[in-house]
């Protein structure tokens, strides 16, 4: 309880990351919803100022980004980067990444505005 004139303490960004459960949505063009950890989520550092900025964005807050311009198929291929990322960046062991070629430039062109 917060006595008389007492102001509630500041919350951290650990705290935010708790709330929506350390997760983030990210929506396709489709509309289909990817819910991912957030950790793998930072992989991304466009997706990692958008949800820590201090300077509010709505990404931050609800937890949630549209990519009006990524379709499905190609944001399901992001996402599955982003954690593979996260389990070979240690650099104890080593995998190739399967693109295949039919996607590669709209991959390429995601990646490029994602900046991963």
């Amino acid at each position: 309880m917060v006595g008389e004139g007492d102001a509630p303490a500041p919350r951290e960004p650990e705290d935010e990351e708790e709330d929506n459960g350390g997760v983030v949505k990210l929506i396709s063009a489709e509309g289909f919803e990817f819910v991912v950890d957030k950790k793998a989520a930072m992989v991304s550092n466009t997706l990692r100022n958008m949800l820590t900025s201090p300077g509010g964005f709505s990404e931050s807050r609800q937890g949630e980004v549209r990519f009006p311009e990524i379709s499905t198929h190609i944001l399901e291929k992001i996402c599955r980067y982003f954690y593979w990322s996260l389990h070979y960046s240690s650099g104890t062991e080593s995998a190739e990444f399967a693109i295949d070629p039919e996607i590669t430039l709209e991959l390429m062109m995601a990646a490029n505005y994602l900046d991963t």
